[in-house]
């Protein structure tokens, strides 16, 4: 797992990336890399926009954007309606937890898949993104 980021890491790491350094952007990214959690945009907003000034839900959608399109995160979704950023981007895979809603990295090497379909000619395998959905045995479903 990667560790925290402080504030002027955090700069240097989106620098090395190419990505252009705003304000609002540099918060959101060390919400992220200063927790190492993985957080919906929501959670980020609020994180954002308690410590600093007001940040927008359209900038932290478009800055997560940027983040993932630049390699910096890892977009995770656990169904349709939740999402999460996830600063590790070492391959790994998830747990969620539907009742509580808590997502938790599963190291690479834990899981082992025998077999993969066949791919239509010219294509080869990018990665794979698992994600087990838990819950208590007796809560309802």
């Amino acid at each position: 797992m990667k560790t925290t980021l402080n504030r002027e890491q955090t700069i240097d790491l989106l620098r090395k990336h190419g990505v252009n350094l705003t304000q609002p952007r540099v918060d959101i990214a060390c919400v992220l890399f200063s927790r190492m959690e993985h957080l919906s945009a929501d959670q980020i907003l609020g994180m954002v926009n308690e410590t600093s000034s007001s940040a927008s839900k359209a900038t932290v959608y478009n800055t997560l954007k940027l983040l993932r399109d630049s390699g910096l995160i890892r977009e995770v979704i656990v169904d349709p309606t939740k999402v999460f950023f996830d600063p590790n981007t070492d391959p790994h895979h998830h747990l969620y937890d539907i009742v509580t809603g808590c997502l938790t990295d599963i190291p690479q090497h834990v899981l082992r898949v025998d077999g993969m379909p066949s791919l239509p000619p010219g294509m080869v395998a990018d990665g794979m993104d698992i994600v087990v959905r838990m819950r208590p045995s007796g809560a309802a479903v």
